[in-house]
């Protein structure tokens, strides 16, 4: 069964009100159900825990380890070059492009703020457990909720930014667009409350010793997404399907009652073709995220 426009706002709106509330790159926490069925034993090797310095990073679920998610070398026909890291925010995963015609494939989970930004950034900043802190106007729009972060919300296992974090810098400045690893496993792969762009603790590690600073980004658009991964629509686990994988009948009947896809886009009210705002703008509407 695939949700229909009713379903999913319903849904959505369930999810908002019990997320973890801690906005912009600090994260949403939608919780999920565990998938009934596992990866092969070589996937879940991938994910095992990881002593990371001072902190061990738990291991994944293999139940989170379904669809697209796990990480896997794939073929990229895309026109980005080697050493570009391609995010897909539509069909929710993010490439990191190799020689040889192939890419790293990791599966993704996409934030509200991971959803208003496309086209080319640079990776200017890198960090190892990074700390974030909430803006003023986000203490002055919700002093209960993010009052008690005031002075910062320092890098750990607890923090939502995760093990490392990639900022994304456009002509000199900060886009406030992150790519970062995830304290709650179950989102990856799922649009959620709040946040960036997050992957799995181990993925993340994996990217982040494979990217330079100066490696160029570029953000799908929706346009793009179709053309390259094709029609996607949202299951009823929360993950992403092509829509030709499903009977006709099922397309038909998408197609004739539902808003735009995916999902995520019609119930943000984001066309997915717009580019980030300015830093001042995001300041101003208390989405940005400070470390």
């Amino acid at each position: 069964m695939i949700l229909l426009p009713a379903a999913r706002h319903l849904r959505s709106v369930l999810a908002v009100l019990s997320a973890l509330v801690l906005a912009a790159c600090a994260g949403g926490s939608d919780p999920v159900a565990v998938a009934p069925s596992g990866p092969p034993p070589e996937v879940v090797a991938m994910y095992q825990s990881v002593q990371d310095g001072n902190y061990v990073i738990p291991a994944v679920d293999p139940g989170y380890l379904t669809g697209g998610n796990a990480r896997q070398t794939v073929p990229y026909s895309g026109p980005d070059l080697p050493g570009t890291i391609v995010v897909d925010p539509h069909a929710r995963v993010l490439y990191y492009v190799e020689e040889g015609g192939v890419a790293t494939r990791y599966g993704i989970a996409v934030g509200r703020e991971g959803r208003g930004f496309t086209g080319a950034a640079v990776v200017s900043r890198k960090a190892e457990w990074p700390g974030w802190t909430p803006t003023a106007n986000m203490i002055r729009r919700d002093p209960e909720v993010y009052g008690p972060y005031a002075g910062g919300l320092p890098g750990g296992l607890d923090n939502p930014l995760g093990a490392r974090a990639l900022y994304l810098y456009r002509g000199g400045k900060d886009t406030y667009y992150r790519i970062h690893g995830t304290n709650n496993s179950s989102t990856i792969g799922r649009a959620t409350s709040a946040g960036c762009i997050r992957l799995f603790n181990q993925d993340i590690l994996d990217l982040y010793q494979r990217v330079d600073l100066g490696a160029p980004v570029k953000v799908r658009s929706l346009a793009e997404s179709i053309a390259q991964e094709g029609e996607m629509v949202e299951g009823p686990s929360g993950l992403m399907l092509r829509m030709d994988s499903l009977p006709i009948e099922v397309q038909d009947q998408i197609r004739a009652g539902m808003t735009p896809w995916p999902p995520f886009v019609a119930q943000s009210g984001i066309s997915g073709e717009n580019s980030l705002g300015s830093a001042e703008a995001l300041e101003a509407q208390g989405i940005v995220a400070a470390n």
